[in-house]
């Protein structure tokens, strides 16, 4: 078994909050550098509920699909199955924990599990999203922190 990845980080914003900003403002705060396009037009989209999809779309109306909802109950909790670049059976695991700290505070907790999926090149992707989440978090991070209301 491939260790999952376990991350977790801190905003100073109420749960709720930072639920919604994962959730609903995605867009705004995902990088295009981690997008299939690259474009910086793109939009990032996840349906909220379980079987919701998560994909860009380009402005000329490409969808590039990413992945599929498979746990829902806002403001504390969703997962899905990633499959960026991937085909859907060759899909891992996400699941993210948003913890009440304080009233102003929410601790954001991921697991990234299932890499066993891939095969010979699970180890090669593993350390690659690695790497990924440490790009990417700092956006969600200013994006949830800057938006506090």
């Amino acid at each position: 078994m491939i260790e999952p990845l376990a991350l977790s980080i801190s905003v100073a914003c109420p749960v709720d909050h930072a639920f919604r900003v994962w959730t609903s403002k995605i867009s705004s705060w995902w990088p295009t550098g981690h997008t299939v396009s690259g474009s910086p037009d793109v939009a990032v989209v996840l349906e909220p509920g379980v079987g919701g999809r998560i994909f860009e779309r380009e402005s000329d109306g490409q969808e590039h699909e990413w992945g599929e909802i498979t746990h829902w109950d806002p403001p504390h909790r969703f997962g899905y199955l990633w499959h960026i670049r991937r085909q859907r059976e060759d899909a891992t695991d996400v699941d993210i924990h948003f913890v009440a700290v304080g009233e102003n505070e929410t601790r954001v907790e991921i697991i990234h599990s299932g890499w066993e999926r891939l095969g010979a090149d699970a180890q090669q992707w593993r350390d690659r999203n690695q790497g990924g989440w440490g790009g990417l978090l700092p956006h969600f991070i200013a994006a949830a922190e800057s938006s506090n209301t």
